[in-house]
């Protein structure tokens, strides 16, 4: 192979200022001990483009508990191919051993130094062969572990695959992506045709990122996609909804739709949205102006207000059946949109929120009920759904007043200080349910008191001792076991 294009400092436009320090502290210590790390990845190619990167990802030829050693905020995750992600609170850092995807099996004669990258993390993993398998016309291949020129050569597409050296400064360019990236191309590494029968998701994030970046799609890629286009009835539903999530979110849901439209894989996946009203994609647009306004996606766009911005136009929860091949289980009912199956828990919320939003606005609403608004466990997504689809500034920013004094008041484990917990947009995966408010509420206090345990008290307040419990005498004589009276 040809070597790398390398592109020093003063040839590119990346600088150490736009990575997220805690991004450098892993580089540098991963460097620091003898390993190489790069910034791979989308990272890469917004610093590029000059765009604020939603994540920073980092390549490394360490092994997965090495660099748990290096690490103590850092977990292991993954079982087909494991990967490293620490922790600086509620941000991740995701850290992968470079990998190669492996085209025939691999014999006895195989490179000693490559080892199976789903091996289970011991100190001399086993070195089982690679092999490749295929169920249903999409194929399964084994990772190994491999080097920084394979990984590159793994990945999807070109602008994909160019990796930054925080040691040199450098830009590192295996697979011809700064080229594309100049050319405005979305182009596949390899083949597409192989590519996309690997992995039919790959299909959907072509049309996702020619649309979020303005780029056009190689030709190739465009023929690919027509061909095999119906395999992505064979991607896992849970991953296509998180793809859907991301779309959502990014800012340019509604050109990034209409995309997936024009390649024919929106009436695949979600056969609703092809021929949707103009209710749908005016919501869209709504969305997008509203996470537009931000550098990046704001924890108050859940998922329940992105889904809800297709399900809401789409009439779905008005109709007694639900959309389609909704279906009712024990736990509660079930909705499936088309290949999706929304979450249980977004689609209860956006009921109770499409039920509060209307009070909200209600001026004759009384008084009694709307101060009761506010704690109603729907009350913070209604108020940013009022914000992204209402027409209210003024009514949205006295709720929004009050939204903020009541997760001020509230205590930390209360359901208002973990709202999203759950259904938030990605970065939160807490799976416990919040405590009932009567566990965490003190009785016999005035409502807008505060007590002394949350604040401290005055300076010479004592901590309150528990009474000791009084014991009852025994009574003797009638029915008790006691002495006989003298007579």
């Amino acid at each position: 192979m040809p070597p790398p294009v390398v592109v020093p400092r003063e040839g590119h436009r990346i600088s150490r200022r736009d990575i997220d320090p805690d991004a450098l502290r892993v580089l540098y210590r991963l460097q620091q001990n003898r390993f190489t790390a790069y910034l791979v990845g989308g990272g890469v190619r917004d610093l590029l483009l000059g765009r604020r990167p939603k994540d920073f990802d980092v390549g490394t030829d360490a092994h997965p508990p090495q660099i748990k050693r290096l690490f103590r905020n850092c977990w292991i995750i993954g079982r087909r191919f494991r990967l490293a992600h620490i922790k600086f609170g509620t941000k991740t850092i995701e850290v992968a051993t470079f990998r190669k995807i492996v085209t025939e099996p691999v014999g006895d004669a195989a490179d000693e130094s490559v080892v199976v990258a789903s091996a289970p993390p011991e100190p001399d993993p086993p070195r089982d062969p690679g092999m490749m398998r295929a169920d249903h016309g999409v194929m399964h291949r084994d990772n190994l572990f491999g080097t920084p020129e394979e990984d590159a050569f793994r990945r999807d597409f070109t602008i994909n695959g160019l990796f930054y050296d925080v040691a040199t400064r450098s830009v590192i360019d295996y697979v011809g992506g700064l080229e594309d990236l100049e050319r405005r191309v979305l182009r596949s590494i390899g083949d597409p045709r192989v590519r996309f029968v690997e992995d039919p998701v790959r299909m959907f994030r072509a049309a996702v990122f020619a649309a979020r970046l303005g780029f056009d799609m190689d030709a190739e890629v465009i023929e690919a996609i027509a061909e095999h286009r119906r395999l992505i009835a064979k991607a896992s539903p849970a991953r296509l909804m998180e793809e859907y999530f991301k779309v959502l979110r990014s800012g340019c849901a509604l050109e990034t739709f209409r995309a997936l439209d024009r390649v024919r894989l929106l009436e695949l996946v979600t056969p609703q949205l092809a021929n949707a009203p103009d209710a749908v994609w005016d919501s869209l647009a709504k969305l997008d102006q509203y996470r537009q306004r931000f550098p990046s996606a704001p924890p108050e766009l859940t998922t329940t207000i992105l889904i809800g911005a297709v399900l809401e136009p789409l009439g779905v929860l008005k109709r007694p059946a639900g959309l389609g091949t909704a279906r009712s289980d024990p736990r509660g009912e079930k909705l499936d949109f088309g290949m999706l199956a929304v979450p249980r828990r977004d689609l209860e919320r956006l009921r109770q929120l499409l039920q509060t939003v209307p009070r909200l606005v209600d001026p004759t609403v009384p008084p009694r009920v709307a101060r009761g608004l506010p704690h109603r466990p729907a009350f913070a997504d209604s108020v940013t759904w009022l914000e992204v689809f209402g027409d209210a500034p003024d009514i949205v920013e006295r709720w929004k007043h009050a939204r903020a004094t009541r997760e001020h008041h509230a205590p930390a484990d209360s359901p208002a200080h973990g709202r999203g917990r759950g259904h938030g947009h990605g970065h939160g995966h807490g799976r416990g349910h919040a405590p009932s408010p009567r566990h965490h509420e003190p009785r016999g206090i005035p409502e807008g008191a505060t007590p002394l345990s949350d604040h401290g008290g005055a300076d010479d307040a004592q901590p309150q001792q528990p009474q000791a419990r009084r014991r009852r005498r025994r009574r003797r004589g009638r029915g008790g076991g006691g002495a006989p009276a003298a007579s």
